[in-house]
């Protein structure tokens, strides 16, 4: 299978949702939230959370989180990662809402509340097909993640 053809189905998987499950686990201990997400790259995401909410407060006190993005259903392609959380503030929090009204206009009335922009930076996607045979699933690494550090 070529590096292509996953960068595609990525894509086309992050396309096709708009929303994501995220996992995180705080103080409070381990939280799964379903919430709305645009794609800035294919290793870069963005979302909001309530300002007051257990998902952001995990945030704060634990940045490395877990995605799905999916339909519900393994027989469908999916997608797995871990990813670093960053709760933006200024203009990158005003862009990560742009991109998120533009992909989920239904995410308008959410945006109007109290909300915190996030960014997630993921770091390795795993990507299953089981009808296409990719069981298990096949990596593909954020290449930004991959350089030397130093």
């Amino acid at each position: 299978m070529r590096q292509a053809d996953v960068e595609r189905l990525v894509r086309d998987t992050l396309a096709a949702h708009a929303s994501l499950f995220l996992a995180t686990a705080g103080e409070a201990g381990p939280w799964v939230n379903g919430v709305y997400f645009a794609e800035d790259d294919l290793f870069t995401l963005s979302i909001v959370l309530e300002s007051e909410g257990r998902t952001i407060a995990a945030i704060r006190s634990q940045p490395r989180v877990a995605v799905i993005v999916s339909t519900g259903s393994p027989g469908d392609p999916f997608l797995q990662a871990t990813a670093d959380a960053q709760v933006l503030i200024g203009g990158g929090a005003g862009y990560a809402r742009e991109l998120l009204r533009a992909k989920v206009p239904q995410a308008g009335p959410f945006l109007a509340a109290p909300v915190e922009a996030v960014r997630l930076t993921v770091n390795t996607w795993r990507v299953t097909d089981i009808p296409n045979g990719w069981l298990p699933g096949v990596e593909l690494p954020n290449p930004n993640r991959l350089l030397p550090v130093g």
